[in-house]
């Protein structure tokens, strides 16, 4: 689809887990394990935008690939809107997806998920979301909730993204995930916004999109994909990819 660009914003100075887009995950940096993902779920080309060229190099090395970016960006998503300038001058690319370099798990059918409320015209942003089935989740301020009405099967319009535990009384609390697909023209937009006051509360730039009016819808997904922030995630992963691995070689 030519109108589709995936970009993987990857940097090596994480705070809780330096150099982690390097980490190996059954004999593969990580990142590189996200870029198979993307590129399996066949939507587009996929870039990683990086600041650094150990990335770049594991990047090419895999046969994928990068693009050198500044290293004082703030966001992924400030990230990836230079990458974009650069990867495709022309502007023949409409949607943008952002794809976080730290999700080895992520399926690539949810990719391909997060693109259907873009169907939608009145849709500026489209993200994803699983119910929460731990109980210890609902009140957890690390997992992000999105709380949102029904605008059709499996999706939600969302009305606001929070660390607490809402909406209150009986019903699902759903986990925000971090990967957003956006209309070029949307993320154009939402780069040149000056951070907003509940983003800054929260600690949530997705609200800065809600705060100016944008609207971002919600594909629901069945599950949440790993995301690697820590020692023990990156322990976890290992010991989910690497037993997929053995599994496969078994067979």
């Amino acid at each position: 689809m030519a109108d589709i660009l995936i970009l993987i914003p990857a940097r090596m100075a994480s705070t809780r887990l330096p150099g982690k887009p390097l980490a190996e995950i059954a004999g593969v940096p990580m990142i590189v394990h996200v870029l198979r993902r993307a590129q399996a779920a066949g939507l587009g080309p996929v870039v990683v935008a990086t600041d650094s060229a150990e990335i770049a190099a594991a990047v090419d090395k895999s046969g994928g690939r990068a693009v050198m970016t500044r290293a004082d960006h703030l966001s992924g998503s400030d990230r990836i809107f230079e990458a974009l300038g650069k990867v495709d001058p022309g502007q023949a690319a409409k949607i943008v997806v952002n794809v976080q370099g730290d999700l080895p798990t992520l399926e690539p059918a949810d990719i391909a998920a997060a693109l259907e409320p873009l169907a939608d015209a009145a849709v500026d942003i489209a993200t994803l979301a699983a119910e929460i089935t731990k109980p210890a989740e609902r009140t957890n301020p690390n997992v992000v909730k999105v709380v949102g009405t029904p605008a059709g099967p499996a999706r939600l319009r969302a009305l606001y993204f929070t660390r607490a535990t809402a909406p209150s009384g009986d019903g699902p609390l759903y986990h925000h995930i971090g990967l957003y697909a956006y209309r070029r023209s949307a993320l154009e937009r939402f780069v040149k916004l000056p951070p907003s006051p509940l983003e800054q509360r929260e600690k949530l730039e997705q609200l800065r999109a809600l705060e100016a009016g944008m609207r971002i819808d919600v594909a629901i997904v069945d599950t949440v994909p790993l995301g690697v922030d820590t020692a023990e995630d990156l322990a976890t992963a290992r010991a989910v990819l690497e037993d997929g691995r053995q599994t496969t070689e078994d067979g």
